[in-house]
C-alpha cells in the first residue's frame, strides 16, 4: 500500500466510522492552506487528509482499500463538487473553522445599587430603583417601522437572514454560508423608518422598579431580573437588570458571614458580682443575658439561631456577645475610698494620688 490512510489521520485500522470522522475534522482545521498560509506543506497533507476521509469513511471503498485495490479519487477535487460536498457532510453549513449561524443582538445588560438597612438584610424586604434605559418603541410597537407600515423581507437572503457565497480557493471554487450582508442577518429592511425611534425600534425612558430582596443577603449581592435591562430594539431580546445590593453597617451588630457580633460594654461591680442584662437582637426583641459572677474582659457568650439567616435557607446563624469592661475614668473620692479598701480586702496596696474629679 502506497498511502497509509490510518496514519494520515492517526487513527488505528479497526477505528469506527465516528472515529475517522473525528479525526478528519482535527486533522483538516490544522492542514487546511487557508489557515496556515505560511506553511507550504498544508496544501499536499490537506488533500491527502481529504482522500483518506473519502475512503474510509465509504464502508465499500475502506474495504476494498484494507484488500490492497487502487481507489479512484480523480473526481475529488474537481470543480466545487466533490471537496466542497464532502466538507459540508463533515462540518455542515457552518463551514470548516465553524462561522457561527446569525444570532439576533441582545440588548445591555443594566446595573443599579439598591440600601437596605443591616434588619432589612436579615428578613428580605421590597425596595425601589430608578434607571433609564432603552424600551421598545411605543410609536412603532418596537417594528422600528413608521406607523402603517411593516418591514419588508430582505430580497437577497428571503428573509433567512444568510447567503451562500463563492469563494476561491486552492482547490478551486466552494461554497460557504454567511450572513447576509444587505440586511446584516436579520431577514428584513426597514424601507420608512418610525421618526421616534428612526427605525431601531427601540428609545430611552426612565424606568421603575420594584425589587423584591430576599432574607439572609450580603453586602455586595447582585439580584438579576431577566429581560428589565436595555431593548434590543427590533430584534433579539432585551438585556438583564442587576441590582447590587448595599447593606448599611448598623452599629449594634458586625457581621461575619451568617454570625452576628455584639460587643456588650459592663461595669466592673457587673463583671465581678454578675447580673442579667439586656443586648439587642437583630429580630428587634431584647433578649435577657445571663452575666456569670467573675466575668473576665473578653469573654464572648452565643445565642444560638439569633444571627443572619442564610440565603434561601431557613437556617440562621449565632449571635455572638463580646464582654468589654468598662474602667471608670472619674471616680469622687468616696468611691476611691471604697475601691482601696477592696484591694486591701483582697491583700492588694493600692497608694494614695489625687483622684480625677
Amino acid at each position: 500500500m502506497a498511502t497509509d490512510y490510518y496514519e494520515i489521520l492517526g487513527v488505528d485500522r479497526k477505528a469506527s466510522a465516528e472515529e475517522i470522522k473525528k479525526a478528519f475534522r482535527r486533522v483538516a482545521r490544522e492542514t487546511h492552506p487557508d489557515a496556515h498560509p505560511e506553511d507550504p506543506t498544508a496544501e499536499a497533507r490537506f488533500k491527502q487528509a481529504a482522500e483518506a476521509y473519502e475512503v474510509l469513511s465509504d464502508p465499500q471503498r475502506r474495504q476494498r482499500y484494507d484488500r490492497g485495490d487502487t481507489i479512484d479519487l480523480s473526481d475529488l477535487f474537481a470543480g466545487m463538487g466533490g471537496l466542497d460536498d464532502l466538507l459540508r457532510s463533515v462540518f455542515g453549513d457552518s463551514g470548516l473553522f465553524g462561522s457561527r449561524p446569525y444570532r439576533p443582538p441582545r440588548g445591555r445588560d443594566v446595573l443599579v445599587r439598591a440600601e437596605v438597612s443591616l434588619e432589612e438584610a436579615a428578613f428580605g424586604t421590597e425596595t425601589t430603583v430608578e434607571y433609564t434605559s432603552l424600551i421598545g418603541c411605543d410609536n412603532c410597537d418596537g417594528t422600528g417601522a413608521s406607523p402603517g407600515t411593516i418591514p419588508v423581507t430582505c430580497p437577497d437572503c428571503g428573509g433567512g437572514g444568510q447567503v451562500r457565497m463563492a469563494q476561491r480557493s486552492v482547490f478551486g471554487t466552494m461554497m460557504s454560508v454567511t450572513t447576509c450582508p444587505t440586511c446584516q442577518g436579520e431577514g428584513s429592511l426597514i424601507t420608512d423608518p418610525c421618526p421616534e425611534c428612526s427605525g431601531s425600534g427601540a428609545r430611552p425612558n426612565k424606568m421603575t422598579v420594584n425589587v423584591e430582596v430576599p432574607a439572609g443577603v450580603s453586602d455586595g449581592t447582585r439580584l438579576r431580573l431577566t429581560g428589565r435591562g436595555e431593548s434590543a430594539g427590533r430584534v433579539g431580546q432585551a438585556g438583564d437588570l442587576f441590582v447590587e445590593v448595599t447593606v448599611t453597617p448598623d452599629p449594634r451588630f458586625e457581621r461575619r458571614d451568617n454570625d452576628l457580633v455584639h460587643r456588650l460594654s459592663i461595669g466592673v461591680p457587673e463583671a465581678t458580682l454578675g447580673a442579667h442584662i439586656e443586648v439587642p437582637t437583630i429580630d428587634g426583641v431584647d433578649e435577657s443575658l445571663e452575666i456569670p459572677s467573675g466575668t473576665q474582659p473578653g469573654s464572648v457568650f452565643t445565642l444560638s439561631g439569633r444571627g443572619m439567616p442564610q440565603l434561601g435557607r431557613r437556617n440562621r446563624g449565632d449571635m455572638h456577645v463580646v464582654v468589654e469592661v468598662e474602667i471608670p475614668e472619674v471616680v469622687t473620692d468616696e468611691e476611691a475610698e471604697l475601691i482601696r479598701r477592696w484591694a486591701e480586702l483582697r491583700g492588694k496596696s493600692v497608694p494614695r494620688s489625687e483622684t480625677k474629679r
